[in-house]
């Protein structure tokens, strides 16, 4: 793959990605549109799906919100749900613009909590292509009452008392409250079930940490892309993982059920099962048969 640094502004910040092309004279090619899912970055565990996109000949551009990664913005690790579906907007308008893209031709690809974000982003815009949608976390309800169900009450509790001290925090002048994103049970973190802190950890990249403001608790229940999916006309591809502790399967079919033009796979596997072994196989197996389909 051919690698080249960008940037692009978003409502005043930069965020910055690398557009990856089969090779350097490529031009006009169908895009896939790429970022992570909860407080990571694009470098954190994603290169199989990126090369997999770049040998069938599709540019792949990956991008990193504010206030993760290689962007700007300040405080770090300050995740918004409203300014990331900002920011997937931004970088669309951004690589529609490319002439190494074919602005006509773009696929909004998200993974875990970027899985709800390209619904967003797709209803909004009205024009992508295709989006593909994997283990997406599409209710922030209903993965909040998940976290109850596996964690308890208490625990729920321990994150709202955090984000408060967050936000008080923050509101002062001061630096952030920060929690876990993914801890083991029993600790404090936005995602303790079993299988969290051992299937998010290796995905980071040496530009990704393991922790994030605690003021998103607040915003998680309200944070429901299910929501607007009857908005997303455009083909949908939405990867459910079946056994999901942190993006409820249930949720993620009744999302893909309001898409007009939706395609469902299931696999038997967890929600970080996906990003190896043969679940990961079988899942970019699927999705470039979609591309394929929805590019011609």
């Amino acid at each position: 793959m051919i690698e080249t640094p960008l940037e692009f502004p978003s409502h005043g910040t930069t965020c910055r990605g690398v557009l990856y092309t089969p090779n350097a004279d490529s031009r006009n090619l169908p895009c896939v549109l790429m970022a992570h899912g909860f407080g990571l970055t694009h470098a954190s565990g994603l290169a199989p799906f990126k090369e997999a996109f770049c040998n069938a000949g599709y540019a792949v551009f990956a991008f990193d919100y504010r206030h993760f990664g290689e962007s700007d913005g300040q405080p770090r690790q300050t995740l918004s749900p409203r300014k990331e579906v900002a920011d997937w907007l931004a970088a669309l308008n951004f690589a529609r613009q490319l002439d190494r893209i074919d602005g006509s031709r773009i696929c909004l690809w998200g993974t875990s909590f970027s899985g709800g974000l390209v619904i967003a982003a797709a209803a909004k815009d009205g024009c992508v292509q295709c989006t593909i949608s994997q283990c997406p976390m599409v209710d922030g309800l209903a993965s909040l009452l998940g976290v109850i169900g596996y964690a308890g009450l208490m625990q729920a509790m321990r994150l709202t008392y955090h984000g408060t001290v967050d936000w008080l925090r923050r509101g002062l002048g001061m630096s952030p409250r920060y929690i876990a994103s993914a801890g083991r049970p029993g600790e404090l973190g936005m995602m303790t079930a079993e299988d969290c802190h051992e299937g998010y950890v290796p995905l980071l990249a040496d530009n990704a940490s393991n922790y994030v403001a605690a003021g998103v608790s607040y915003a998680i229940p309200f944070f429901r892309p299910i929501r607007l999916a009857s908005k997303v006309a455009c083909p949908a591809l939405v990867l459910i993982c079946d056994h999901d502790t942190v993006a409820p399967a249930s949720a993620a079919a009744k999302a893909a059920e309001r898409m007009p033009n939706s395609e469902v796979k299931h696999y038997p596997v967890g929600h970080f099962d996906v990003y190896r072994g043969e679940a990961l196989v079988q899942s970019i197996e699927d999705q470039l048969d979609f591309l394929a389909r929805s590019f011609r």
